[in-house]
């Protein structure tokens, strides 16, 4: 017999308790936390079978192939788009003489070459592991497709909305780039929630400091953090075979986590330092209950108002 969903929506056996608008939330504890004593603790005891918080200037594939089966906490990767692209052309508003010479940019295969350096991601990521792709939508197919081949399991495909585009005269203006959130075994991955509701839409500002020595490209600090907040713990390892303007490295060590990485512009190497210099050890670092959520404190003002809370 063929149930309609009218019907089968009034065969549902009826809740226990009555439902509350927004009381879970007045609930809501993360699932992990820790003090910022606790957070530098586990940073300074945390061990690895190799020399970590350092950047190699040589081709991630070949040097991800030297890494010990197993070794990565969490792998945050921004690769060349595919475009052409240098940083320095004239419709990103950009003064090139900020814009450091030498980006690679992947102008044969982009399918082989997603298939070579995605490739290498599971055998040396933990089972808990993730990893963290960026990617603009014309190569994204290749991305995908050679994650799928790899053995990773797609969790979440996150649209992260930023605050413009280039102009366009017959088609829309892209103002968005795809964040996938991978992991290499979907039934131990591990996953802080930090947040009570969070949404696979993220809109985070683009930022710019007028004078900034740069790579061609660079993402939001605020943007990986929010990668490393939900899939890492304090003293974790954090892998990015593009490190660029170094800026997974800084969010890494503003937050008590260790990072390493591979970047191929040898020219960035004074740049990167420099940038990883100026942040101070943990100094991104707020224990999870203790930063804002709008929807939990929402809940409390309301709750508070009728003498609940």
């Amino acid at each position: 017999m063929n149930i309609e969903p009218e019907q089968r929506a009034t065969r549902r056996k009826p809740r226990k308790n009555k439902y509350i608008p927004n009381l879970a939330a007045l609930g809501f504890k993360p699932s992990e936390d820790w003090s910022i004593e606790e957070a530098k603790s586990r940073y300074d005891l945390a061990v690895f079978p190799f020399q970590v918080d350092r950047i190699e200037y040589s081709d991630c594939v070949e040097g991800m192939r030297n890494l010990p089966d197993e070794s990565v906490d969490c792998v945050v990767a921004d690769p060349p788009f595919g475009l052409s692209f240098t940083g320095k052309e004239s419709i990103y508003n950009r003064d090139e003489r900020f814009v450091r010479s030498g980006y690679f940019e992947v102008t044969k295969d982009y399918k082989e070459f997603s298939r070579r350096w995605i490739g290498e991601l599971p055998r040396i990521m933990k089972a808990k592991s993730s990893a963290w792709i960026f990617s603009g939508w014309t190569n994204l197919a290749d991305i995908l497709n050679a994650a799928r081949d790899a053995g990773l399991y797609l969790v979440n495909h996150i649209i992260w909305k930023y605050q413009f585009g280039v102009f366009t005269q017959r088609k829309f203006v892209t103002s968005h780039y795809h964040v996938l959130f991978l992991v290499k075994d979907e039934d131990k991955y591990y996953f802080n929630k930090i947040s009570h509701y969070p949404l696979d839409v993220w809109e985070i500002k683009r930022t710019y400091k007028r004078g900034e020595v740069k790579n061609g490209t660079k993402l939001p600090e605020e943007l990986v953090r929010r990668c490393m907040d939900y899939t890492t713990r304090p003293g974790d390892l954090v892998l990015d075979p593009f490190m660029g303007n170094g800026t997974t490295a800084v969010v890494a060590k503003g937050s008590f986590r260790h990072f390493f990485g591979f970047e191929l512009n040898k020219g960035m190497k004074q740049v990167i330092e420099r940038n990883i210099a100026k942040v101070k050890l943990g100094e991104f670092y707020v224990p999870y209950s203790q930063r804002e959520d709008e929807i939990v404190e929402r809940a409390k003002a309301k709750f508070a108002f009728k003498g609940i809370a």
